[in-house]
């Protein structure tokens, strides 16, 4: 982790919070006034920023001034009409990976540790699964109040990240803690969030994107995929600690950080360079749309338009998932199944088939989630049951696949983490 002040600080964050949609809470406080700066360095870092505020916040810093360092409007009103037309408070808690209450008052804390949901910041808390951090701001006697710790004890057995606060001069005239961190210090902090340590140690090997199969030196037999939903995955394994190998078939992303990449056309090619590091692997994840078949023999030069109709004698493909799990011993596996009918049972038969540990299925073909678009909704199919993920942005169902995977991995693993183990 790089720290204020270090030469790689803003090379880091660039690389931790890139397109990471971070919704920013800002309650009533002097401290308001550096939320600007909090956004605006947020951004910075690559993320994605909404503005959530209280009626007291719009005391000391204007809805305007937000507006504009965040790039959108920021929202007040829990039973705004006009807002539940677009993204009202179920959606825009959704749509966050990260939830930072930055000034976070005394009042707020009381209210967030007691559940309490009388506006729309405190209403998105309560709705949001997302990730939750307060920034605590107020004078050192209320920070110090029995009241105040007892409610903050609350949110840590909660979950809720308390980032700070700081001790210093405060504008009451009075010195002590209850300073607001700096905004640079909480984007370090925020960074943090999505660095979970869940397969610290470990080495995944993730497949991504389509194959190319040529038909000739111009033509080929592939598919829709982006490739998005694989690198979100290689990216969230990153992020939850291990050592990550994507080996990519041919799409116009660019690879994760901190993530050797291997660039392949075909699936004869996949198949190789899987083979060729799957020894090394303790999770293989297997997100890419892998052609079924290929053209027996690729014509030398272009297939010329002269018959009404063209014949491909089409061969199979080595099935890179079924020859992972067959391995002895295997790497936890994980296979995809795109799917455009009865999901449920076909990611069942694809999971008995493959011998696989999980399948994470999806439906495509349809509008608003799988290929070429940004979100997506996953079904966990596993030998003892089933969980559906709702409608997610693909970097957060990466994550939240990946979540579950490392809780399965260091259950059938338990020497290797005993902490992990025991999560559900």
């Amino acid at each position: 982790m790089y720290l204020p002040g270090h030469p790689k600080y803003t090379l880091y964050h660039m690389v931790s919070l890139t397109n990471k949609r971070i919704l920013l809470g800002v309650t009533g406080g002097i401290a308001a006034y550096k939320s600007a700066d909090v956004v605006r360095r947020l951004r910075d870092a690559g993320a994605e920023v909404r503005v959530v505020m209280t009626r007291a916040a719009a005391e000391f810093i204007t809805p305007l001034t937000m507006q504009a360092v965040s790039g959108h409007p920021a929202h007040r009103h829990l039973l705004d009409a006009q807002a539940e037309s677009g993204m009202g408070h179920i959606e825009l808690a959704r749509w966050a990976d990260a939830v930072l209450v930055a000034p976070a008052s005394a009042n707020f804390i009381a209210k967030l540790a007691q559940g309490l949901a009388d506006d729309l910041l405190s209403t998105l808390c309560l709705a949001s699964g997302a990730a939750l951090a307060v920034a605590p701001a107020m004078n050192r006697q209320m920070w110090d109040n029995p009241a105040t710790q007892a409610n903050l004890a609350t949110l840590q057995k909660n979950g809720v990240r308390i980032f700070g606060p700081g001790s210093g001069a405060q504008a009451c005239g009075e010195t002590g803690a209850g300073r607001m961190i700096d905004p640079l210090e909480l984007v370090t902090l925020t960074a943090a969030m999505f660095e979970t340590g869940e397969l610290d140690g470990l080495d995944v090997l993730v497949t991504a994107g389509p194959t190319w199969e040529p038909i000739d030196p111009v033509r080929v037999i592939t598919n829709r995929s982006s490739g998005k939903m694989g690198y979100a995955v290689a990216k969230a394994a990153m992020e939850a600690g291990a050592r990550v190998t994507l080996i990519s078939g041919p799409t116009a992303l660019a690879p994760p950080a901190r993530v050797e990449c291997l660039r392949v056309m075909t699936a004869q090619e996949m198949f190789d360079a899987v083979q060729a590091r799957i020894a090394a692997a303790n999770i293989f994840i297997g997100a890419a749309a892998v052609a079924d078949y290929r053209p027996a023999q690729a014509a030398a030069g272009k297939i010329k338009k002269t018959a009404d109709t063209l014949q491909l004698n089409l061969v199979r493909n080595p099935d890179i998932l079924a020859s992972v799990a067959a391995r002895t011993p295997a790497p936890f596996v994980v296979g995809f199944a795109a799917e455009t009918d009865d999901l449920e049972r076909n990611a069942v038969a694809k999971l008995q088939a493959k011998h696989a540990d999980l399948v994470a299925a999806n439906l495509v073909g349809r509008p608003g989630s799988g290929f070429e678009c940004d979100d997506n909704r996953l079904m966990l199919v596993e030998a003892d049951g089933t969980v559906e993920l709702p409608l997610l942005s693909k970097e957060r169902a990466a994550r939240e696949l990946i979540h579950h995977i490392a809780v399965r991995y260091h259950a059938k693993n338990p020497a290797e983490n005993p902490r992990l183990a025991h999560r559900q």
